[in-house]
């Protein structure tokens, strides 16, 4: 092959080359995307966790709906009061306060405390382990203690101590994956500086509580008649405080025969209180 022809090879790969780029930087102008700045602009300032805890896939479609007016300006709940006011000054509306909120996982039945009905050594996922039988604890409502909760979390706000799962309210966000991920449905969001809460979800009376834990909701509504304001009720079995009308008068607590119902002012949780072997501090605003 003489030279002319690997001149003439070089020559028309140039050409082609250089065509088909041309026509590539012309299709990306045609066909480009056009984001919308403010969106870029909610999206800088959101923590990029991608949570979900929003209700959105991830910060990138929460700030799209925030923009579009579907999501409301307080839609994120990592970041707070600061956040929603850089949002809404974005958004160019007025600001709504956000009330910020904290996971409670809703169980005192430690290991010393709750009874098992067989011993596990499956995979360590509760959502498995809830397929045998509902879990080894006896309790149909009991915290399994596997750590589902404790993977899905993205600010390292929660670890099982004794069998069961507690929360540093200092690290939690409020995000409710935890919520979402827990298959016995024990986790709430509360208010974060909520001065109390019930450690039993329990939906049985109170015999058959008594029968697979020593320190579960037995329905006795002490709680429910001391309370000074209603705050405080049983339905199904079940207490739940109404955080609207809890004055934190700390009555419940005094009240309660089983001792679960905790005060965050005091202590973060049980473990804490009967424990004492939480390697991270747990405790509520009222410190």
């Amino acid at each position: 092959m003489d030279i002319k022809n690997i001149l003439s090879a070089f020559f028309w790969f140039a050409v082609l080359g250089g065509g088909l780029g041309a026509l590539l930087a012309l299709a990306s102008k045609i066909f480009a995307v056009q984001r919308n700045e403010r969106v870029e602009k909610i999206e800088e300032v959101l923590p990029g966790a991608n949570c979900g805890g929003c209700g959105y896939t991830g910060c990138t479609a929460c700030a799209e709906a925030m923009d579009a007016g579907i999501a409301k300006a307080n839609a994120c709940t990592v970041g707070g009061q600061e956040l929603t006011d850089k949002i809404s000054e974005i958004l160019g509306i007025a600001s709504v306060k956000t009330r910020r909120m904290r996971a409670q996982v809703m169980c005192s039945g430690t290991s010393e405390f709750s009874k098992h009905k067989y011993i596990y050594e499956g995979v360590p996922d509760c959502i498995a382990a809830v397929r045998i039988g509902g879990g080894d604890k006896t309790c149909p409502n009991g915290c399994i203690g596997l750590g589902t909760c404790v993977s899905v979390c993205k600010f390292d706000a929660i670890k099982i101590v004794d069998g069961v799962a507690v929360i540093n309210y200092d690290k939690c966000t409020g995000c409710s994956s935890c919520v979402s991920a827990c298959p016995k449905k024990i986790i709430k969001l509360i208010p974060y500086d909520a001065a109390h809460w019930v450690g039993c979800m329990s939906v049985d009376s109170g015999r058959e509580t008594r029968a697979y834990c020593d320190v579960g909701c037995i329905s006795c509504k002490l709680c429910e008649k001391h309370c000074p304001v209603g705050a405080i009720t049983v339905d199904h079995f079940v207490a739940t405080i109404d955080y609207d009308k809890c004055i934190d008068c700390g009555e419940c607590v005094r009240r309660c025969p089983r001792k679960i119902i905790w005060s965050s002012k005091t202590a973060g949780g049980f473990m804490t209180i009967n424990r004492g072997e939480i390697d991270f501090s747990v405790k509520g605003t009222g410190e």
